[in-house]
């Protein structure tokens, strides 16, 4: 576990430093901030569509190799790219197939070193082992993006994609040395096609159709989905409606938003810490946390000074990282072992639409209410939306009892007493 967070670390760094070279390259190459968005939007694009099939890839082939193959393709594009920039050979037109390609790989690689992780521990620890994976994630974030505009500065664009290539080089090179927990490993075997689930399916119907379903069917990720969908949209683009409000109704500068998206990601790693300490996380506490959250989103849009939002900005970012670790848990712990890759595949395409949909929304909000009326109205949608979600949960499980004559009873049961299972 340790030489996995190890390679983590890397990789999310290398990853990070490369989407901060790559807003540049594509402002060098087009100068048009609209041909950026775009570049952005075409490598999450893939996951819409192509994370159910990703995820049920990794249900049924072997996970570590799979891992390893998607880390390796991954480093492969990055090499590819880094030598295009270096002999001038890269257009926009590359560079968005490029991205498009690493979008599409993207939707394997995310769930099959989600669970790959989770396998290094015994099931009792996999709350604390997604918490290390939160706590990684965030560091390698802001190593990442450090580090981007340091060897842009000294080393060249195409330095970076070569590092980020070495970092995916680097976990694909770890995979196979990883031992899984033994009751992981008994707990994620795969099942094999003709063998009998405990429900009585046959593993034949290793479908994507089945991880689907399985969602859709299970409330308390449709639930969660709703929690964090409504709370992706109108609460958690911070560095959209916190930048209008740090450089427009608190007259800051580009060096104020600085100091606050850094007090925002030791905010998260602060709350990946207390996530990890969760051991049985639920949809309950995610949303009692996402529904906190957004209570103090209302408060910091009411904010008379920058360091009255500094003040609020760090619990927002606490909540928010637990509440992300809890639902992290939530979602791969809750389904079958040998349904996790397909429901993380379904939860792929979700939070892609959100998160497609999310700043555009957010923005027209900000255009017709401000960067103020932004905040307050969407914290207060959130949390409206949370409990209302919790008052019809509250009146759906007060089920009135149903009185039947002992008659009844004799004719319902053919005589005999009704049993436990009836």
């Amino acid at each position: 576990m340790r030489w996995w967070s190890v390679a983590n670390f890397v990789s999310n760094a290398g990853t990070w430093m490369q989407l901060t070279v790559q807003n540049l390259l594509v402002l060098q190459i087009t100068g048009s901030a609209a041909a950026t968005g775009l570049s952005m939007s075409v490598q999450a694009a893939p996951a819409l569509l192509m994370s159910l099939v990703g995820g049920a890839a990794v249900d049924r082939w072997p996970r570590k190799v799979t891992a390893a193959v998607s880390q390796a393709v991954l480093g492969a594009i990055a090499f590819t790219t880094a030598v295009l920039v270096a002999t001038g050979g890269l257009n926009l037109t590359v560079l968005m197939a490029l991205a498009a390609v690493t979008g599409v790989v993207a939707t394997v690689d995310g769930p099959a070193c989600a669970l790959l992780g989770n396998d290094l521990v015994p099931p009792e620890d996999v709350p604390s082992a997604i918490g290390v994976g939160s706590l990684v994630h965030s560091a390698g974030r802001l190593a990442g993006a450090a580090l981007g505009g340091v060897t842009v500065a000294f080393l060249g664009t195409a330095a970076a994609y070569a590092a980020n290539g070495l970092s995916f080089l680097f976990v694909a090179s770890v995979i196979p040395f990883l031992r899984p927990a033994y009751g992981a490993l008994r707990q994620a075997a795969p099942v094999r096609r003709g063998a009998k689930t405990g429900g009585g399916d046959t593993a034949a119907d290793m479908t994507v159709r089945q991880g689907l379903m399985f969602f859709l069917r299970r409330p308390r990720l449709v639930a969660l989905a709703g929690v964090t969908g409504i709370s992706a949209v109108f609460g958690r683009n911070y560095t959209l409606t916190l930048a209008v409000l740090v450089t427009g109704p608190l007259a800051g500068g580009a060096g104020s938003f600085g100091t606050v998206s850094t007090v925002l990601a030791v905010g998260g790693i602060i709350g990946a810490v207390l996530g990890a300490r969760l051991r049985r996380p639920s949809v309950r506490l995610v949303g009692l946390l996402a529904a906190a959250g957004a209570l103090l989103q209302v408060v910091a849009g009411f904010s008379p000074s920058f360091a009255v939002l500094l003040v609020l900005v760090l619990p927002m970012a606490v909540v928010e990282s637990v509440s992300d670790t809890a639902g992290k848990t939530v979602l791969q712990t809750d389904p079958p072992a040998h349904l996790r890759g397909r429901v993380l595949g379904v939860w792929g395409s979700i939070s892609t639409a959100w998160g497609l949909a999310g700043p555009p929304a957010l923005g027209l909000l900000m255009e017709v209410a401000g960067a103020r009326g932004a905040l307050v109205s969407g914290g207060l949608i959130i949390a409206g939306s949370i409990g209302a979600g919790f008052l019809l949960r509250g009146r759906r499980s007060v089920a009135a009892p149903v009185l039947l004559r002992k008659e009844e009873l004799a004719t319902a049961s053919g005589g005999a007493a009704l049993g436990t299972a009836a």
